[in-house]
């Protein structure tokens, strides 16, 4: 099955109804990872992207970017991108072993190593909260 990323036009903003029906059941899974972001002090700013052809959801805390979200058929992916230095400590975290493999098996892009998280349910987001607080903290 082939998945491609949604919204892709620049003419329609990423409102909560575009959301809602891009994402379909996992959008009230995106507004409680929204409100949650808003406690941890991080805010999401949707912003299109002419190299990607997409928009894409910066996640900041104050100038920091820690998280980029896209929308997808069904879902919403997250990605977070740490060093070298800064993996090991995800391996210190109380998360799911899943993720924590993923991420020890994740080859670099250049000096970045990407972890992807598709989110789908609300059982996912306590691990991805935990990356987020984790990667939000570090220098």
């Amino acid at each position: 099955m082939n998945i491609d990323m949604l919204l892709r036009d620049p003419e329609v903003q990423p409102t909560d109804e575009v959301l809602a029906a891009a994402i379909g059941a996992s959008f009230a899974v995106w507004q409680e990872f929204v409100e949650k972001l808003k406690d941890l002090g991080i805010t999401v700013e949707w912003r299109y992207y002419k190299d990607g052809s997409a928009w894409l959801a910066k996640c900041v805390s104050g100038k920091k970017t820690v998280l980029w979200a896209s929308a997808w058929d069904g879902f919403f992916r997250t990605s977070l991108f740490f060093t070298e230095k800064t993996r090991t400590g995800i391996q210190d975290l109380k998360i799911s072993e899943s993720i924590k493999k993923k991420i020890a098996d994740e080859s670099p892009m250049g000096k970045l190593i990407p972890l992807l998280v598709d989110v789908h349910d609300e059982k996912q987001l306590p691990d991805l909260l935990t990356l987020i607080d984790y990667k939000r903290r570090l220098k």
